[in-house]
């Protein structure tokens, strides 16, 4: 996928030791999971999440928000959950915003509309069959979500071998994609989080 707002990298010097890229998961959305859903209707549900913003009223963890005052480089995905979170930490700085970070598709199992279940279960067997049985409705494959999360993981590898940390504003299925795509490139994971909304997961590169 092409990116919006991109930038040049600078070539590093051969001496310069890479930053650590965080990758962070947004905040809170403005769209409540205290339902239960058909499949037709969980559908509906993850249209409508994937355009909202976040929830009003929340505050980014202090620790995020150090971690991005000091970071070299600040990046989201274009989905306004993602926008508005690197905003709400950004405090006025510029930061990127990559389409190639966007979440991976969630198109539900075709089940029967007298199995109900909450986001977050439907959530769970969405991926579980977009992962395992190539469930993808047309949409996104695994396979071609594990090419566009290693391109993602090449790009956070360029801009941290300029010697500063990159923060990444994304989602949490595809901020795990991307984890994977990393240590495959030599880095490690040094502390994580979680995928709870705010968290972040840490990686260096391996010595």
């Amino acid at each position: 996928m092409a990116s919006v707002l991109t930038a040049e990298v600078p070539v590093a010097s051969a001496n310069t030791r890479p930053g650590a890229i965080i990758l962070a998961r947004h905040g809170e959305p403005a769209l409540s999971r205290k339902v239960r859903l058909s499949a037709e209707e969980y559908r509906t549900f993850w249209e409508s999440y994937e355009v909202l913003g976040l929830l009003p009223g929340q505050t980014p963890p202090e620790t995020l928000v150090r971690f991005v005052e000091r970071c070299g480089t600040l990046v989201a995905s274009t989905r306004l959950r993602s926008i508005e979170s690197a905003e709400a930490l950004a405090r006025g700085r510029e930061f990127t915003r990559h389409d190639m970070l966007i979440e991976a598709p969630l198109p539900p199992p075709k089940w029967p509309a007298w199995v109900r279940m909450s986001p977050k279960m439907w959530g769970f067997w969405a991926r579980v069959w977009w992962w395992f049985f190539d469930h993808h409705e047309g949409q996104e494959t695994r396979r071609e979500a594990e090419r566009r999360a290693d391109e993602a993981a090449a790009m956070l590898t360029a801009l941290a071998e300029r010697g500063e940390d990159v923060v990444v504003l994304a989602h949490g299925f595809f901020n795990f994609m991307i984890g994977r795509a990393l240590k495959r490139r030599g880095w490690r994971l040094a502390w994580s989080e979680g995928y709870k909304y705010w968290s972040m997961r840490r990686f260096e590169r391996a010595r």
